[in-house]
């Protein structure tokens, strides 16, 4: 699998392109500003992008902006991009276009060998990843009226895991519970929630956040 690695810290680029070539991975280019990442993914034609959300000159979303284009122009390339902060609008922004094959995660945990082999395989397989912080702020929100106040303690469990974008078959590994259990879970969350069911999982993320989004 071949990766460009995009971020203006010299630090941040080299340790996520030691951590790949560790893993297996060829790193194809590693670039510091959005317009030379574009470029890399044009000429180089990689499987997997690594790209921080603040890049030069402003620093604000240009990242960001790269990943969109890229999606847009390159759909069979999956996009990892990271951010320094918790920003719940920025994942959405980037989800409610291109939701296959797309991730957002802290950057803090990329430094975490597993868990950033684990995030390009499941991109390579045309999943959904999602920082679980980011999950984790959005299903916590205090709301007047509670659109997950149906649901139980495990139903909630297992809608936080499903907008991480696990499949029912590592959800049932995560719980330590069978799949058939994880099915009728999900069975009975989409019902309460009034969202139908889809067996494309980056469907299903997209609808879990943007229900949790808009408040129900």
């Amino acid at each position: 699998m071949r990766v460009v690695v995009a971020d203006d810290s010299l630090l941040t680029r080299a340790g996520v392109a030691y951590l790949l070539k560790q893993s297996g991975y060829t790193v194809a280019a590693e670039v510091d500003d959005a317009g030379t990442l574009l470029a890399a993914v044009r000429a180089e034609e990689p499987d997997l992008v690594v790209v921080d959300i603040r890049m030069p000159p402003t620093h604000t979303d240009e990242g960001l902006v790269a990943a969109e284009r890229i999606r847009a122009d390159h759909p069979r390339v999956g996009v990892l991009v990271l951010s320094q902060y918790v920003e719940p609008a920025y994942a959405m922004r980037l989800l409610r276009d291109h939701p296959e094959r797309v991730g957002y995660l802290l950057k803090e945990r990329v430094f975490d060998q597993a868990i950033l082999v684990d995030a390009l395989r499941r991109l390579a397989d045309g999943e959904t990843v999602i920082d679980p912080t980011i999950v984790s702020r959005l299903l916590g929100r205090q709301r007047a009226k509670d659109p997950l106040a149906a649901l139980t303690a495990r139903e909630r469990e297992v809608l936080a895991l499903l907008a991480e974008g696990l499949s029912n078959k590592a959800i049932a590994a995560r719980l330590t519970i069978t799949e058939r259990t994880v099915e009728a879970h999900v069975a009975q969350i989409f019902g309460k929630l009034g969202l139908l069911d889809d067996p494309s999982s980056h469907r299903r993320v997209l609808a879990v956040l943007a229900f949790i989004r808009s408040g129900g």
